[in-house]
């Protein structure tokens, strides 16, 4: 609280943005976004469990948070499967009592023509963005509280066309948007449960840092502000939507992508 002229106190908004002592299960938190979100919540004070497919990394990192003063615990899974979300949501509870939030961050991309994707390649991409994001999504619901919330991590793919071949990626991010809307009318009322997906545009990452010249050139050219988004430009995006700052949204998503969409 803090104290105006005159000695009346009023609430501080941006205490609505903290998670202090919220358990949050993040996927795909080895490397790129991932990694920064999972940087962002534990500065907001939540406690984490850490899912992707590398250890290593995994571990790296839950030891960096811990060193911040949060807590931070490691579950190695791929979401694809799952049997191995329902063991990642039984270690959450585990270690942490309950699930406050669930990050459904894990995915793939791939930049292939239709013409030649594989029945293989274009399985391996939505199996892990869609499939994994419901698996997870179901393994977690049950032990989450009223007031919870779940963010899916989705695309500005996912509203416009992509301009750059990526029918897997874009199919199965538009789909995370529609996933999102039916979770929500299903879990918000019934269960207390927001849900609403996050879509980003381009931003810089270890991925994006090999970028070819047609990429560069093409975010230059497509977005109001022509250039890839920093991680600080979005960590603030997925704290409002995991936080009681978002507490009445539902069922929608926030597109942050310098513009793109609006092109």
């Amino acid at each position: 609280m803090t104290s105006p002229p005159g000695g009346a106190s009023r609430p501080d908004p941006l205490r609505a943005f903290r998670l202090d002592g919220k358990a949050v299960v993040l996927t795909g938190s080895s490397s790129g976004l991932g990694a920064g979100f999972a940087r962002a919540l534990a500065g907001a004070g939540a406690h984490l469990v850490l899912v992707a497919r590398r250890t290593d990394r995994l571990a790296a990192l839950a030891r960096e948070i811990e060193a911040g003063g949060t807590r931070a615990t490691v579950a190695t899974a791929d979401i694809s499967s799952a049997e191995q979300c329902r063991r990642v949501a039984q270690a959450a509870v585990a270690e942490f009592g309950r699930i406050d939030v669930l990050v459904n961050n894990a995915g793939l991309g791939g930049a292939v023509p239709a013409s030649r994707e594989t029945p293989a390649g274009f399985a391996a991409v939505v199996e892990v963005n869609l499939y994994g994001t419901f698996w997870m999504s179901q393994a977690c619901a049950p032990h989450m509280p009223p007031g919870s919330a779940i963010v899916n991590i989705a695309s500005v793919l996912g509203h416009i066309a992509p301009r750059l071949p990526q029918a897997a990626y874009a199919a199965s991010k538009a789909g995370v948007i529609g996933l999102t809307r039916d979770l929500a009318q299903e879990w918000s009322r019934r269960k207390g449960i927001r849900v609403n997906a996050l879509c980003p545009g381009y931003f810089a990452t270890e991925m994006t840092a090999a970028a070819d010249g047609q990429l560069r050139e093409m975010v230059a050219a497509n977005t109001m502000l022509g250039r890839f988004g920093e991680q600080p430009e979005l960590d603030p995006a997925l704290l409002f939507l995991a936080s009681p700052a978002s507490s009445y949204i539902t069922g929608t998503t926030l597109i942050v992508d310098g513009g793109m969409a609006a092109l």
